[in-house]
């Protein structure tokens, strides 16, 4: 069972997202939280898998909250959900450690399939969306520098390590992965273990999006 921490300022929103997730079999919602400010006891508290996360909130935004929890040991994977579909949004919220980013009307089967693939290690980013934040990124004044920080730190990664993290890069899952590699999906998941220690990244949205970046040109 995945267990599940919303947080969010409205109430009614709370209320929606727990009676949509109580029809989930393998989600349980163990607690609540209207504030950022609250999200870090809350996680003491309820120890959830997978947090929900608003990003417009009053006091302590959703982005702050999950920079913190990124901080934290062992900390829940976080999806960061909003009604604005906005690109500076998606990218502040996954370079603050954010395992995905979801429209709050993104229908509720996509939001279950969403939690059950970040509490797998799996990304929830399509290579569409991936490559819609590498635009952004690279339209910026340090998209030179970045790109080659990013090669840089690819270079430290063996063939294998490379392989596996180009795959991550297109969006493909650890079985998928496998299955192209001819590996288990427990060694995939030991790779994608290592190159977030080698690439000092949070998650696996973060290797696709550090390796779009080094294969800009």
């Amino acid at each position: 069972m995945i267990r599940v921490l919303l947080v969010d300022d409205d109430p009614l929103v709370r209320s929606g997202l727990r009676l949509m997730l109580a029809g989930a079999a393998s989600l349980e919602v163990v607690g609540e939280a209207a504030d950022g400010r609250e999200v870090l006891g809350a996680v003491d508290l309820h120890h959830p898998d997978v947090v929900l996360m608003d990003i417009r909130m009053p006091q302590l935004d959703g982005i702050a909250a999950t920079r913190l929890l990124a901080a934290q040991p062992d900390p829940p994977a976080v999806v960061v959900l909003t009604t604005f579909d906005a690109d500076e949004l998606v990218l502040r919220a996954l370079q603050a450690g954010a395992a995905g980013f979801l429209l709050k009307h993104t229908p509720p089967a996509d939001i279950v399939r969403a939690i059950e693939l970040v509490h797998a290690g799996d990304s929830m980013l399509s290579p569409a969306i991936t490559r819609r934040l590498i635009a952004m990124v690279a339209g910026d004044t340090d998209a030179g520098a970045r790109a080659d920080a990013a090669r840089a730190r690819l270079a430290t990664l063996s063939p294998r390590e490379r392989d596996v993290a180009t795959a991550v890069g297109r969006g493909s899952g650890n079985a998928e992965i496998a299955a192209t590699l001819h590996l288990s999906v427990a060694t995939v998941k030991g790779h994608v273990s290592r190159l977030l220690d080698k690439l000092e990244v949070d998650n696996r949205v973060q290797i696709a999006l550090l390796v779009q970046a080094g294969a800009e040109r």
